[in-house]
């Protein structure tokens, strides 16, 4: 009777032993399934970071190329302006040369004058 109670004493710590074998899995098991969510979640939170870096980005990429058509606008529109301009320049260039030689001519004409002449067309009056 000794080596059945023996025996039953014995099967009983095994029972204890697989007991906490089996709560030490679980918790084991739970601890990787709480992890395993944890992971999920993490991922999921980086899913959506980049996708709103990504549209971030989009937005910005249309921003800049929306300013870059202004900025090609002004540009014609200015560049066209500078040609309007120089043509301009290049006509009152062209005028100051003409004036310039007429108030030399005139010049001359006025040095002619004032050396006499133009005294020559006195004397047949007097």
């Amino acid at each position: 009777m000794a080596s059945s109670s023996g025996s039953g004493t014995s099967s009983g710590s095994t029972l204890l032993a697989s007991s906490d074998e089996d709560l030490q899995l679980q918790a084991t098991d739970m601890r990787k399934q709480k992890r395993k969510l944890s992971n999920r979640e993490s991922a999921r939170r980086s899913r959506q970071r980049k996708q709103k870096h990504l549209d971030d980005l989009t937005a910005q990429v249309g921003q800049l190329r929306k300013e870059n058509g202004q900025i090609i606008t002004n540009l014609k529109a200015v560049t066209q302006q500078c040609l309007a301009v120089e043509t301009e320049n290049s006509v009152l260039r062209a005028q100051m040369t003409e004036l310039g030689g007429r108030l030399h001519s005139l010049g001359e004409i006025l040095q002619y004058v004032d050396q006499g002449g133009g005294s020559s067309a006195k004397t047949p009056s007097s």
